[in-house]
């Protein structure tokens, strides 16, 4: 599909949401400023000049490269002629003709909600692209996530001043949950000019992201929205990974190291260590993988039990016997089913947070009373000891490694190139380990979580010779 508008022209540079002319692919619809505004003017990418590149007919994302969502297909049973389309997205990277006249940008750049580690890169990276691959001068942080861009001014940013950003854990910027005005929210935008918005959250801060979107879009603002998902939990959905839980798993297996070191060195001695996942289990899962030092994976996408056949207790009371200790890995989200509710029994409504996430009940804490109490009944007469460690605010705080950090780039700079070229409401991201843009109204309704009937889980299982927990 060959570009169709000129410099001056008005129309869609190209036909990029119809659908290819390959059988059973589907492009995802991008939401463009072109379909919004008219005879918007383009411009020449500044990279053409630029002394540290040399594009070629290569450099330049043509419309036509797409990134399919799935690539591994049974070709004995149909699917591959299965009239149902397979999902594809616009690949990321830098485009020949961009909307915006980098002299005359104002970019704006929030990070919301948790830590996680790369936030700081992130943001880093994103100055640093804007000012040096396109020569932007005037770029902003927003100070303590969607509240302040009313409530507090901007911080001018520059490459300078963000050096070594990427060497600190958590946000200089500041994050906060909550404080959601969408109307005063893009009045702030508008007022102050902005029209390039930069935006790094987990999923309640995507589906901000929507309704900023679509209420830019309804004013006819020339306003690029772009989002880069955070979440250490690696919950987002479609894209392969999120940045920082690589790092979250690093520093995950070093807390699975020292309880097993305090288990080992105990007689009959548990290590329970407590990691983030509120709804999915794949820093436990992972993390697990990787130690091999874990005797029981507990995840919220798997429900387990305490006593009776086939439960946790006969579990450790085996590995015990056996091994003279064990460590349990515990997923923050999981067994939230079987924890005794406290105060109010009358009450069925769960007590959220600022950003409407449900607050989980602490199941490290009660698991630990829980063993505990286990062998007091089974074993009194038998020394036992329980090690509980719970790293969660010590991982998500850590500066990125090496690999996250690289990752933060890209992503930032996906995320710019995708701007200038007049993308908007959209989120970069690797599929298939190919960077791609995807609508974000996409991302904010998908999830991730851990498939218990794949290889993966099934590798878990192998490693650990934990039970299944009655599941078929």
């Amino acid at each position: 599909m060959a570009s169709s508008a000129t410099a001056g022209g008005g129309s869609r540079r190209d036909e990029e949401n119809r659908s290819l002319p390959i059988p059973n692919i589907r492009l995802q619809r991008l939401p463009h400023l072109t379909d919004y505004l008219q005879n918007l003017q383009t411009h020449a990418n500044p990279l053409d000049n630029s002394p540290f590149f040399h594009p070629t007919h290569e450099f330049y994302i043509p419309p036509s490269d797409v990134v399919l969502r799935r690539i591994i297909h049974d070709i004995t049973d149909g699917a591959a002629a299965s009239p149902e389309p397979h999902p594809a997205y616009h690949r990321a990277g830098p485009r020949k003709r961009i909307l915006f006249d980098p002299s005359h940008v104002r970019a704006a750049i929030v990070t919301c909600g948790g830590l996680c580690p790369g936030m700081n890169t992130v943001i880093r990276e994103l100055v640093v692209g804007l000012s040096e691959l396109y020569g932007v001068r005037e770029i902003f942080g927003v100070p303590a996530g969607y509240r302040g861009f009313y409530s507090s001014e901007p911080l001018p940013l520059n490459p300078n001043m963000v050096h070594g950003w990427h060497k600190n854990g958590g946000t200089l910027l500041e994050t906060s949950r909550g404080g959601f005005d969408l109307d005063k929210i893009v009045d702030a935008i508008q007022d102050r000019g902005f029209n390039q918005v930069y935006i790094i959250g987990g999923d309640g801060t995507m589906r901000g992201m929507v309704k900023i979107f679509n209420e830019i879009k309804s004013r006819k603002l020339k306003i690029a929205v772009a989002g880069i998902p955070k979440t250490v939990d690696n919950d987002v959905g479609i894209i392969d990974k999120s940045f920082g839980f690589q790092t979250a798993v690093e520093m995950a297996q070093q807390a699975i190291n020292a309880a097993h070191t305090e288990a080992e060195s105990a007689v009959n001695g548990v290590g329970l260590v407590k990691l983030m996942g509120r709804s999915t289990g794949h820093i436990a899962l992972h993390a697990t993988l990787s130690s091999r030092d874990v005797d029981c994976c507990l995840i919220p996408e798997n429900d387990f039990y305490l006593a009776g056949t086939g439960g946790l207790f006969e579990f450790l009371d085996d590995r015990i016997k056996n091994n003279g200790h064990a460590v349990v890995v515990v997923a923050e989200g999981a067994g939230q089913d079987i924890i005794p509710m406290t105060g109010n029994s009358d009450s069925h409504v769960q007590e959220k947070d600022e950003s409407g996430n449900p607050v989980f009940l602490d199941v490290g804490g009660w698991l630990k009373s829980e063993l505990k109490e286990w062998w007091a009944r089974e074993h009194s007469d038998q020394l036992f000891t329980v090690k509980y460690i719970d790293p969660t605010y010590m991982i998500r705080a850590v500066p990125a490694n090496a690999t996250d950090n690289l990752y933060c780039t890209l992503l930032a700079h996906s995320a710019i190139h995708g701007a200038m070229a007049g993308y908007t409401g959209f989120v970069s991201g690797p599929i298939n380990g190919n960077y791609a843009y995807i609508p974000v109204t996409e991302v904010a309704e998908t999830k991730n979580p851990v498939n218990t009937r794949d290889h993966k889980w099934a590798w878990v299982r192998s490693v650990t010779n934990q039970p299944d927990f009655g599941v078929s």
